[in-house]
């Protein structure tokens, strides 16, 4: 299992923009140090507290700071921008990266962004795929491009001067496109289906419940039936809130403290979710009465928290419960203590991700 790392960073609201883009910065670059394969960064226009406004803009500041580690954008949000904006940016993002790059997308979440893009009201699941089509087409094809939709237009014929190279929007790096993911917070989600046959994989979200997670591969491999692609678990990532310390009364402490930044994070994701809705996300089974899922269940049940051993048991079980994946993505969160932070990356990197594939190896050749 490969170690990676994703942060949709929710800071507290009278926190430093500077401290907290430097911060999250910093994370990005200790994760590459330590040996993370992949790490992701989410983005929102309309957010105080999650408030890395472009995922590419950021990974493009980590171009140089970074030397192995892959980037990915986690994720896009479609509907928010022109497809050749996204088309021409992602493919200028691929070459500066050369090719350490994925490209994470979706429909978007946060409904003040839908709200303050217009898009409230429209179908942003059909300006998804609208988008999605035209970016992989003006990357396959060539101008004046011609392409015709609903919500956009892509065409360059009046001004397209081939001598000049004007008219002409760039293609990534790697062709035919970046890998593609894309995050899933849906139980059972049919959109797992359709990216699989597509090619792409998928991101289970950090604040799903071990029930919902599970129910992605199932999803995921009718996609991949449906095309004649092999369904491999190496291709699926998932999400887990850790915190790691050298001992278990100083992680307990920081991880379930009143003011800790595992229980903001969760305290924001419940307010925002349950306004939006999709409440039944933090049950732990559909027909749970509302009144047993509270901030304090949410933590106690997504909240992985200890020693390396004491993590690693608990990853176990977890892995148990869903089912086999390829990498697991550390959560990223608001440094409240950078040292502590800063640490738990560390022995995630060191101590539990080795003792982790160790167990998972002894245990597959038990089972042969």
């Amino acid at each position: 299992m490969k170690l990676g790392f994703f942060t949709m960073p929710i800071h507290p609201l009278d926190k430093d923009w500077r401290v907290s883009l430097a911060e999250d910065r910093e994370a990005f670059i200790l994760a590459d140090e330590l040996g993370y394969a992949e790490a992701y960064c989410g983005e929102h226009a309309t957010d105080k507290a999650e408030n890395i406004t472009s995922c590419a803009m950021f990974l493009a500041t980590l171009v140089d700071a970074t030397r192995r580690i892959k980037l990915g954008t986690g994720t896009v949000n479609l509907p928010n921008s022109h497809p050749v904006t996204v088309a021409s940016q992602i493919a200028m993002l691929d070459h500066l990266l050369d090719g350490r790059f994925i490209f994470g997308i979706s429909p978007g979440g946060l409904l003040s962004d839908a709200e303050a893009y217009g898009n409230l009201e429209a179908d942003r699941n059909a300006m998804f795929v609208e988008a999605i089509n035209q970016i992989m087409a003006i990357w396959q094809g060539e101008p004046p491009y011609g392409l015709s939709g609903k919500y956009w237009n892509v065409n360059v014929e009046r001004h397209y001067i081939p001598e000049i190279g004007q008219g002409f929007v760039g293609k990534p790096l790697q062709r035919p496109h970046p890998p593609i993911v894309v995050t899933v917070v849906a139980p059972f989600s049919k959109g797992v289906t359709e990216a699989a046959a597509r090619g792409w994989d998928p991101i289970s979200a950090n604040f799903l419940m071990p029930a919902w997670v599970k129910s992605h591969w199932p999803k995921y491999v009718e996609g991949c039936e449906r095309v004649g692609r092999p369904a491999k678990p190496s291709n699926w990532r998932v999400a887990k809130s850790i915190f790691v310390a050298d001992d278990d009364a100083t992680a307990r402490n920081y991880a379930t403290d009143p003011n800790s930044p595992y229980r903001y994070y969760y305290k924001q994701l419940f307010t925002k979710l349950t306004r939006n809705g999709r409440f039944d996300l933090f049950k732990t089974y559909r027909e749970q009465p509302d009144h047993e899922v509270t901030l304090d269940s949410v933590c106690d049940s997504l909240i992985i928290y200890g020693s390396p051993s004491k993590v690693v048991d608990e990853l176990l079980a977890f892995r148990e419960q869903v089912g086999d994946f390829g990498t697991l993505l550390y959560a990223g969160k608001d440094w409240r203590s950078p040292s502590l932070a800063r640490r738990s990356m560390q022995l995630m990197a060191e101590k539990v991700m080795p003792q982790l594939n160790n167990a998972i190896t002894r245990a597959t050749a038990a089972a042969v």
